[in-house]
């Protein structure tokens, strides 16, 4: 009887200290995608520090495919104030410089395309160069004549421009729809890192960032989160385009600084330290030191 009973004590034991060195997830419920309300144009830049680059980015240059082109918005401008991916403004400036497109069904892929590089070119009018121009998806062209092929590009006016000879652009972009190839190539953002734009709408107990200026891949497959002090990575959710979420639904106020891991399409891992300080506010874009290599 005093030997069962040793026994029983010893399992109560070790069960007890079992719980007490088990590690605490952080992660937090998610909750559905909330409406969005346009935000402000104009956002505030700061540095962030203690960044880490976890591996580096893999080529993905591809063969030529066939696809139509068209172009929207003005002749020499940047379509729209971003689209679907929700870039906004930042489609007309440096580094994306109005070099962009709305992308297909295929090719926007439900906002996981969007940051993605392709050269495009032409050779079926007689204003095509023949050399490629290197465009991003910012946009998505979901139906009407982007849904005619596998795949389709609707232009900027100055992407599309940049397919012509010296002196044709207007000729080419009064062409209609064109037949053009492209590959998918590696994104290169010359001295840029990447940036991380805090939503408006978030606040301490929810998270929202847009990502972008990512090289190699230029999109991404998945975001994690891990709060201050946790240890712990949490998935984020795709909210919508290049926008990702993270939220609490229990009633307690989000531990930052965050750090935030990205998996590029290729599954190439790169990991922002701390990237969102501790006093972190709606509508900033915080600079990190790192993008793939």
């Amino acid at each position: 009887m005093a030997k069962s009973c040793t026994l029983v004590l010893l399992l109560v034991t070790l069960v007890g200290l079992s719980l007490l060195v088990s590690p605490i997830a952080c992660s937090r419920k998610l909750s559905k995608p909330k409406p969005k309300s346009k935000p402000s144009m104009k956002k505030p830049v700061v540095r962030a520090h203690n960044n880490y680059t976890g591996s580096p980015s893999v080529t993905v240059t591809t063969g030529w495919a066939a696809a139509g082109a068209t172009y929207y918005g003005s002749p020499n401008g940047d379509g729209s104030d971003g689209g679907a991916c929700g870039y906004q403004t930042a489609v007309g400036q440096r580094p994306f410089s109005s070099m962009i497109a709305a992308g297909s069904p295929s090719l926007y892929k439900g906002g996981k395309g969007c940051g993605a590089c392709y050269e495009v070119k032409c050779t079926t009018n007689a204003a095509c160069s023949g050399q490629p121009a290197t465009v991003v998806i910012t946009d998505e062209c979901p139906g009407g004549i982007c849904l005619a092929g596998a795949a389709h590009f609707d232009m900027s006016g100055t992407s599309m421009g940049a397919m012509a000879k010296p002196g044709m652009a207007d000729k080419l972009r009064a062409a209609g729809i064109l037949q053009v190839q492209y590959r998918r190539v590696p994104c290169k953002y010359s001295g840029v890192n990447i940036a991380f734009r805090v939503d408006q709408g978030a606040n301490p107990f929810y998270f929202e960032v847009l990502i972008e200026f990512e090289d190699g891949d230029g999109d991404l497959n998945a975001v994690d989160l891990m709060e201050a002090g946790c240890g712990t990575w949490t998935p984020m959710v795709q909210n919508w385009g290049a926008l990702w979420r993270y939220n609490s639904n229990t009633g307690k106020a989000l531990k930052a600084p965050f750090s935030l891991r990205l998996t590029s399409d290729s599954g190439k891992v790169l990991v922002a330290n701390n990237v969102i300080p501790a006093s972190w506010k709606p509508g900033v874009t915080y600079r990190s030191l790192v993008n793939y290599s």
